[in-house]
C-alpha cells in the first residue's frame, strides 16, 4: 500500500476507536477512559491533517515551488504534536477536578474489554505504519505511527489502573492513572513538534544515510578524485546532496560528466529518495561553500 492508503486506514481505525473508547466511558464514567477516548479523538484529527498533508507533498514541482512540496509533512507532524499537547493538558485539568472529588466507576469489566480491542486495533496498525514510514522516509506516517503507539501504551496503562481500582477499590486510583497517562501524552508531542522543527530547519542527513554516501564517495575516489564541500538535508521523503568532485584538468567535458552521472547513481541508488548535485572542479581549484561564504 501507499503512505495515503495507511492513513486512510488510519482514519478508520480512528472512528473506530473512538466508538470503543466513547463506549468504555460511558458505560463506566471513569476519567482515565475518557482521557483514553480523547487522545483517539486527537488521532483521528491528526490522521485527516496528515492524509491533506501527504498528498500536497505528492505535487510535482510547479514553477512557485520548483524544489517541489515534500516538505509539507513536517507541517503535518508539528500539527499532530501541538494536538496532542493540547489533549495532554485538557486531560490533567478533568483529572484534577476529578481527583479533588473522586466518584465511583461502574461496569469496569466492559469498559476494559473495549480498551483492550481498540489499543489491539491501534497497535497492529502503528506497528505496519512504523515499517512503512521507515522504507518511504515519511514524517507525516511516522508521526501518526507513533501517536498510535502512544495510545496503545496509553490504553494499556489506563487497563492496569482498572483492574487496581477494581481489586482496591481506591476511587482516587482512577484520576491519578489519567494525569500519569497525560503527562506521556505530553511527552510525545513536545517530541513531534522538535522532529517537525528540525525538518523545516534543513536537518542533515542520519549517521546510517551519511555512511552509506560516505562508502559510494570511497568506491569512486583515487589520486585523480576527490570530494569535498559535502552538505545534506531532509525534504519529507526527498533527500538532497550537494558536493564538489575534482578531477584532472586535462580531461575532456564528456569523460567528466560521464564519471559524474555515475557517482550520482550510486548515491542515489545507495540512500532511497536521495537527490544528488555534484559541481565539477579540476583538481587544482578550490571552490568556496555557502557556509564558508557566511562565516
Amino acid at each position: 500500500m501507499q503512505v495515503s492508503s495507511y492513513l486512510k486506514l488510519s482514519v478508520a481505525v480512528a472512528l473506530a476507536t473512538i466508538v470503543l473508547k466513547t463506549g468504555a466511558w460511558w458505560w463506566t464514567d471513569s476519567v482515565s477512559l475518557a482521557a483514553d477516548a480523547l487522545e483517539s479523538l486527537v488521532n483521528l484529527a491528526g490522521a485527516m491533517f496528515a492524509l491533506a498533508m501527504v498528498t500536497i507533498a505528492a505535487r510535482p514541482p510547479d514553477a512557485e515551488h520548483p524544489y517541489g512540496h515534500h516538505k509539507a509533512e513536517y507541517f503535518s507532524s508539528g500539527f499532530e504534536g501541538v494536538l496532542i499537547i493540547a489533549a495532554g493538558v485538557g486531560i490533567i485539568w478533568a483529572a484534577s477536578q476529578r481527583l479533588a472529588e473522586p466518584q465511583p466507576v461502574d461496569a469496569l469489566g466492559i469498559g476494559i474489554a473495549l480498551a483492550v480491542i481498540s489499543s489491539s486495533l491501534n497497535g497492529a496498525l502503528g506497528w505496519a505504519m512504523l515499517r512503512k514510514s521507515r522504507e518511504h522516509q515519511s514524517m507525516a506516517l511516522e508521526a501518526n505511527a507513533r501517536h498510535m503507539f502512544t495510545d496503545v501504551w496509553t490504553s494499556a496503562g489506563v487497563v492496569a489502573g482498572l483492574i487496581g481500582v477494581m481489586l482496591t477499590g481506591w476511587l482516587w486510583l482512577d484520576p491519578v492513572l489519567a494525569i500519569l497517562v497525560a503527562l506521556n501524552i505530553l511527552r510525545e508531542g513536545v517530541q513531534l513538534v522538535r522532529q517537525s522543527s528540525d525538518g523545516l530547519m534543513d536537518q542533515a542527513l542520519d549517521t546510517e544515510a551519511m555512511q552509506a554516501v560516505q562508502a559510494v564517495l570511497d568506491d569512486f575516489a583515487h589520486q585523480t578524485i576527490r570530494f569535498d564541500h559535502i552538505v545534506t538535508r531532509n525534504a519529507g521523503q526527498r533527500r538532497y546532496i550537494d558536493l564538489h568532485m575534482h578531477m584532472p584538468s586535462n580531461w575532456d567535458l564528456g569523460r567528466a560528466a560521464t564519471v559524474r552521472g555515475d557517482v550520482e547513481k550510486a548515491l542515489m541508488k545507495a540512500v532511497p529518495g536521495l537527490r544528488a548535485s555534484i559541481q565539477l572542479l579540476p583538481m587544482d581549484v578550490e571552490a568556496h561553500s555557502a557556509a564558508e561564504g557566511l562565516a
